[in-house]
């Protein structure tokens, strides 16, 4: 069901668009494997050095998304948790054989059409003739053929992609339909109801469709909804990352017509309810356009109704229902707007809003500055390096937490901007301390849509030149996730400013869903452990187990490896008996200014 055909981006550049038929329908299967490696594959075999073969196969043929399970037991349950786009099923396992998971899936009404490639080290017919008569779309013989393999899941997924179109997708938009919205949104309930998340609805009616329609006709109306909609998927994929907490939730898919002028957007792993107001704000922005139809040209306005769980409901059914009242509401209130379903968001929302003005606001009158956290060598407590650290200082003398803005820079954009900000203010400063005699490392963390949405190796090239820095005085912190994103696009990037002098370290490892097939490649010079790995440090097994096995491979891959949120000598002494090399936190010190960082650096130096 995610195999859905995206819908070509739109240049809004002029701010008008002429609508015009499509040579092809909405519903057109368009065979593209860059949206196809996105799909889930799940594989399910007893033998976990068979199922990591398949995986790294099918990585080098470009997917993505894999789950492994190994105990048979659990494989429906985890298929109605995970819904993948395909199964991989071996024959033959103890407890729960193969025969026995399709017979079960096959009883289930939503998983009567799942494609499951038979795994099977057998050649007896009976075998094969029993699987087809249970329901299984395709055999692949053990050990696999990395070719066939890579040919029959991609055959597969574009047989499934086009079935899905014709059931689930509208034929004038070829957006997903009401059919699968609402599946989708039980689901979405379901799993936000397991996963402790929040899901925000968003409902949006246009006022004037019915009016344009009568008066230029149906084929006039089906082109300003197809207009519509792919301004609507555009403005989501400005807001991609907004408040994602569960990175293998993919926001595609995620726009549905539910038929006239009404759309649905789900948000099904958003930080926090009121984060939905940014989209609803984006969309207002890029729907709210004129579009020219026969030379006339039309304003239509949405109103977008949003409700949230587990907020405002904890049913699907109820949740809909709100946002469809909430979308009621902005209409009656004049249209062109967003609308929370409950007063207190709406408020919220305002408050979001106008911090991010502020935060406009203080990029253009510098009220941001820097802060420094010393990086702490493990061996002699000396000072190594720090790491680059934004804060706010508002005109009127109050500080706004990181914790407050952050967040929002990333959900509006301006993290591009104030991204490049930092990056000067980091290479002005190292070149001062340089000037003083003073040499030292800094870290910068790099956000994913810096990483992305900017000429990130541009920027950081001509910023070292002009203030004459040494590249190798600056370490750039990638996030493990931002492997999720395009991990083939990241390793190229990185291996650019590796190039050019730039040292790499990947932040809050092992909170993340990278492939290890891709850590190998990564031209990185050092992994740092989550803080969330180190609190419990002391107490928990599991925590030691993990933190010790990071360092191991790190160390056997040349990697150095930093320890974050080191807050007391118990912590320290663990990490000095299993031999990790640097260490930040609470316990050596806060975040300081450039001055006494520039201080404890001399006093350093001269020890």
């Amino acid at each position: 069901m995610r195999l859905m055909s995206n819908i070509d981006e739109l240049d809004n550049a002029t701010g008008k668009s002429s609508v015009k038929v499509e040579s092809d329908p909405g519903y057109r299967l368009r065979d593209d494997f860059e949206r196809m490696r996105r799909a889930l594959i799940m594989m399910v075999d007893d033998e976990p050095l068979t199922m990591n073969v398949v995986r790294t196969l099918l990585e080098d043929a470009g997917y993505q998304r894999f789950l492994l399970e190994q105990d048979s037991t659990r494989a429906i349950e985890q298929i109605k948790t995970s819904q993948p786009d395909v199964l991989l099923l071996d024959i033959m396992m103890p407890e729960v054989d193969g025969f026995q998971i399709l017979s079960e899936l096959r009883r289930l009404e939503e998983f009567a059409h799942l494609p499951v490639i038979v795994l099977t080290s057998s050649s007896s017919a009976d075998s094969k003739l029993k699987a087809l008569d249970l329901g299984a779309t395709d055999f692949l013989a053990k050990p696999v053929d990395p070719s066939e393999l890579a040919l029959r899941v991609r055959n597969t997924l574009a047989a499934k992609a086009y079935q899905d179109q014709l059931a689930y997708y509208d034929g004038v938009t070829g957006l997903p339909n009401r059919k699968l919205f609402l599946d989708r949104c039980e689901w979405s309930i379901e799993r936000a109801m397991r996963e402790e998340f929040s899901v925000a609805l968003l409902h949006i009616v246009f006022d004037e469709y019915q009016r344009i329609r009568e008066s230029f006709g149906p084929q006039a109306g089906d082109q300003v909804i197809t207009e519509l909609s792919r301004r609507l998927d555009s403005s989501l994929r400005s807001s991609d990352v907004v408040g994602r907490v569960h990175h293998e939730v993919s926001s595609v898919g995620n726009l549905y017509c539910l038929g006239g002028s009404e759309f649905s957007v789900m948000l099904p792993s958003i930080g926090e309810g009121v984060n939905a107001s940014l989209v609803g704000q984006r969309i207002l922005e890029q729907v709210s356009q004129p579009i020219v139809i026969e030379g006339t040209e039309v304003l239509l306005k949405p109103s977008v109704g949003i409700s949230t769980f587990p907020h405002d409901a904890i049913d699907a059914t109820t949740l809909v229902s709100l946002a469809v009242s909430a979308s009621g509401q902005a209409q009656a209130s004049g249209g062109g707007r967003v609308q929370f379903y409950s007063s207190e968001m709406n408020e919220a929302s305002v408050g979001r809003l106008r911090l991010e003005s502020e935060m406009r606001r203080a990029l253009a009158e510098q009220e941001f500055f820097m802060v420094y956290q010393p990086k702490i060598s493990l061996d002699d407590e000396r000072i190594v390096g720090a790491e680059a650290l934004v804060r706010w200082k508002m005109a009127d003398g109050s500080i706004v937490s990181p914790a407050d803005f952050i967040p929002i820079a990333e959900e509006s954009g301006l993290i591009v901007p104030l991204g490049s900000w930092i990056l000067e203010a980091v290479c002005r400063q190292i070149a001062e301390w340089n000037r003083q005699g003073i040499r030292t490392h800094v870290a910068v963390n790099i956000s994913a849509r810096q990483f992305f949405e900017s000429d990130l190796v541009g920027i950081i090239a001509r910023l070292v030149e002009k203030y004459r820095v040494d590249p190798g005085q600056l370490t750039l912190e990638v996030t493990e996730s931002l492997m999720m994103e395009d991990p083939r696009l990241v390793v190229d990037l990185l291996h650019r400013l590796k190039d050019r002098g730039f040292m790499i370290s990947i932040d809050d490892f092992g909170t993340g869903y990278s492939s290890l097939s891709y850590l190998k490649d990564l031209p990185a010079d050092e992994l740092k452990i989550d803080r969330a790995f180190i609190m419990d440090v002391e107490a928990s097994h599991e925590d030691r187990a993990m933190v010790n096995a990071i360092v191991f491979m790190a160390h056997e891959l040349g990697l150095r490896v930093c320890a974050e949120g080191v807050e007391n000598s118990a912590q320290l002494k663990f990490l000095r008996s299993i031999e990790c090399d640097v260490c930040q936190g609470f316990h050596f010190s806060r975040p300081v200014t450039p001055e006494v960082l520039w201080e404890k650096l001399r006093q350093a130096r001269g020890a």
